[in-house]
């Protein structure tokens, strides 16, 4: 697998997958109505922030993180990222190797933690990887997402120092 820069073309490929799982809503606080145009300008960050791509050895592309400085001005020394994997791929370490990834980016841009707004609690999958990889939780918003599946679950602040 390669995690290279992602280009504005390869938003055709990120979207079917990006669109399946914004309207599924158990992940991502986006509208569950978000349009392509508008998605890509969410998605696919300008300089100095990036989103990047896995791809697999035929150019295939597995999923995609994007990552920036949190907050702006006197915040702006923490990161963070937000990661989607094509359900056709997962399973197979991508979520993982984005996670992995962004974390080295952030420590090599001297940023001093990555944080995560709003994880939602039953994202298990997510919610351990993150654990693993050395993020906490450092509170949960009650009810602060609502489910589709689940109805009002919590949203996790999660927090690594770099």
């Amino acid at each position: 697998m390669l995690i290279r820069e992602a280009t504005m073309d390869d938003w055709s490929a990120i979207w079917p997958f990006f669109r399946e799982i914004v309207t599924a809503g158990e992940t991502f606080t986006y509208p569950l109505d978000l349009g392509q145009e508008e998605g890509r300008g969410w998605w696919l960050l300008p300089a100095p922030n990036r989103t990047v791509v896995a791809v697999d050895d035929d150019g295939v592309i597995l999923g995609t993180a994007k990552m920036n400085n949190n907050q702006m001005g006197n915040g702006s020394h923490v990161a963070s990222a937000s990661y989607m994997v094509d359900p056709a791929h997962s399973g197979r370490g991508v979520g993982r190797a984005l996670c992995e990834y962004t974390i080295e980016w952030a420590r090599a841009e001297g940023f001093r933690s990555m944080q995560f707004n709003a994880v939602v609690e039953t994202n298990e999958t997510a919610v351990r990887l993150y654990r693993r990889l050395g993020f906490e939780v450092l509170g949960t918003v009650p009810e602060g997402f609502w489910s589709p599946v689940k109805g009002y679950v919590g949203l996790h602040i999660m927090y690594r120092a770099l």
